[in-house]
């Protein structure tokens, strides 16, 4: 039997009574996470029957991914699969492989060693295989120190590690483009990210409460949301911070270990008198609340959650000139794009000066993101794994 024919012949028929209600107590007796049934049909013995698909999706490092761009993108995959009549199992267990509970597709979303070693035991069984490419050598440069000389030595492996898997999922045609340069064989699917736009609603109290506690004032406030990097840009904001009159913060958790880069230990520690770095929130709808301007220098990006997240708070964006947010965006319809540190300082000075053109960029920013929303990652996916398991 060929692995295909593996792989068709393991998808599970049942019909909906047999499955466990979600909201039931029988819920915590099965291996499953998240249990969901009907709506999927295939062609069986000449009738259609009801078809219920198992997946295992597995984050390797998980847990410690969760304050992470990778952590978002997988919840985000999550919670548009609750739509879906996909049976969800995060947690690889021997179940996963054999016996009735056999998954019919494992989805990988970071490709460390155990998920390259559950990739390879999937292909032996003839189980589908899809990994999520969250992860390239260039937008891990400049994240870490040390980051300038393991990139080279990632994108072998990454080369490699992504290949094995029988489909490739990325977040743009870039991505996809940049895997194909190092190259790796595999099939590449495009599916956005996505924003949990029901995630962000609210959160005006939040910013008012965020901007008293960091002494952000009543004026103008420049912001960024996420981890800080000197890939996101870090030099740059500064820059146009020591330029110009308005207050600017920096959202979210920084390195201070031995792996932390020099530059954002320097930035941190001893941050111009207008900038805040205000380490991990515990709401990014205030984060977001409290910012006028969402400033993006970034010099690599894949997609950008973070981007899709300040748009979907109608917030005016300043974007760095890269190919994916071409892709995406319009300079001057959702946002600003600009190519220099000169640009930006002008583009934040011009929407500071300016509430009704910050205003109708953000409205044009919300319509944007709405196209991202979960649903388009729930069809998205579903049809990806039927195709596999064809």
């Amino acid at each position: 039997m060929t692995a295909a024919a593996a792989r068709s012949n393991s998808v599970s028929i049942r019909s909906a009574a047999t499955d466990i209600d979600p909201n039931s107590s029988q819920r915590g007796q099965t291996d499953f996470d998240y249990v969901f049934t009907g709506g999927l049909y295939s062609d069986v013995g000449g009738c259609y029957a009801n078809v219920t698909v198992q997946i295992l999706h597995y984050c390797e490092f998980e847990a410690r991914l969760r304050r992470s761009g990778i952590g978002t993108a997988v919840s985000n995959q999550r919670k548009a699969l609750d739509a879906t009549t996909v049976r969800v199992q995060t947690a690889p267990q021997i179940s996963c492989f054999v016996g009735q509970r056999r998954v019919d597709l494992l989805h990988c979303n970071l490709m460390g060693p155990r998920s390259v070693l559950l990739v390879l035991l999937a292909r032996l069984l003839g189980i589908a295989t899809v990994a999520h490419a969250h992860v390239t050598a260039e937008d891990f440069t400049g994240s870490f120190r040390g980051s300038r000389l393991v990139a080279p030595w990632l994108r072998m492996y990454l080369r490699w590690a992504y290949g094995l898997a029988d489909v490739v999922v990325v977040p743009s045609a870039y991505t996809r483009t940049t895997l194909r340069s190092y190259p790796v064989d595999a099939e590449i699917v495009v599916l956005t990210n996505g924003v949990d736009r029901s995630a962000l609603v609210g959160g005006g109290d939040i910013g008012e409460r965020y901007r008293e506690r960091y002494g952000l004032g009543t004026g103008v406030v420049v912001g960024l949301v996420g981890n800080v990097f000197e890939r996101k840009g870090l030099q740059t904001f500064l820059d146009a911070a020591e330029a110009l009159p308005y207050q600017f913060v920096w959202f979210g958790p920084y390195d201070e270990g031995v792996h932390a880069a020099t530059a954002v230990r320097d930035a941190t520690n001893a941050p111009p008198a207008n900038v805040s770095f205000t380490g991990w929130v515990e709401d990014i709808r205030g984060a977001y609340a409290a910012i006028d301007i969402y400033l993006f220098p970034s010099h690599a990006e894949n997609q950008g959650i973070a981007v899709l997240e300040a748009m979907t708070c109608g917030l005016p964006v300043i974007l760095s000139d890269l190919p994916v947010f071409r892709e995406y965006y319009a300079d001057g319809v959702d946002c600003v794009i600009v190519d220099s540190t000169a640009a930006a300082i002008e583009a934040i000075d011009r929407l500071a000066a300016d509430p009704d053109a910050r205003d109708r960029l953000g409205a044009a920013a919300a319509e944007t993101a709405a196209t991202h929303d979960l649903t388009v990652v729930s069809d998205g996916l579903e049809r990806l794994y039927q195709e596999q398991l064809a």
